[in-house]
């Protein structure tokens, strides 16, 4: 148990981390309620669809331990995409360094790219970032961030997918003190 930190952490917090693939798989599982998301599938749809990891993440509200991520410390120019569902989330253009270990943006993308909601969880107030297509769990969005917004948008590497391609844009370097 000393090698997997995240692992004591849980029990220590008498948390029990639970996995898509360790679900149990129920037979009546409800019609999906019209929820305004454009993207919509059952949750074993979700688990046969999504890696572990971005399962967790994106359908059970899981966090990646911080420095983790394949994109905490990415710099090339394009779009960062929901893992669920494809959809542009966040542009390279609006990613900055914020020293956390996850990769942080201080705006998504144009449109209603993201929705945000009150997450009360872990005894403290937070907002929930989820994208507005799918509904996925993608983080947490900040009020210390750089400007222009000074807001940080917290997100999961878990819970994105790059495609270069889809953008001519650049890394905005911040530096915290």
């Amino acid at each position: 148990m000393k090698n997997n930190p995240l692992l004591l952490s849980c029990l220590v917090f008498g948390l029990g981390m639970t996995s898509c693939t360790a679900q149990t798989e129920s037979a009546n599982e409800p019609a999906p309620v019209d929820s305004g998301l454009t993207v919509t599938k059952s949750e074993d749809e979700w688990r046969e669809d999504l890696p572990h990891m971005a399962c967790f993440v994106l359908r059970e509200k899981g966090t990646e331990r911080a420095f983790t991520g394949e994109y905490w410390d990415h710099h090339e120019k394009g779009v960062y995409r929901c893992a669920g569902c494809g959809q542009a989330l966040f542009d390279s253009e609006h990613k900055f360094e914020s020293g956390t270990g996850w990769p942080s943006f201080f705006q998504p993308a144009e449109g209603a790219a993201v929705t945000e909601e009150v997450d009360d969880s872990w005894i403290m107030r937070r907002v929930e970032v989820l994208c507005s297509a799918c509904g996925g769990h993608l983080g947490h969005v900040f009020e210390d961030g750089p400007r222009p917004t000074g807001l940080r948008y917290c997100i999961n590497s878990a819970a994105l997918t790059f495609d270069a391609d889809s953008a001519n844009s650049g890394v905005r370097e911040v530096k915290y003190d």
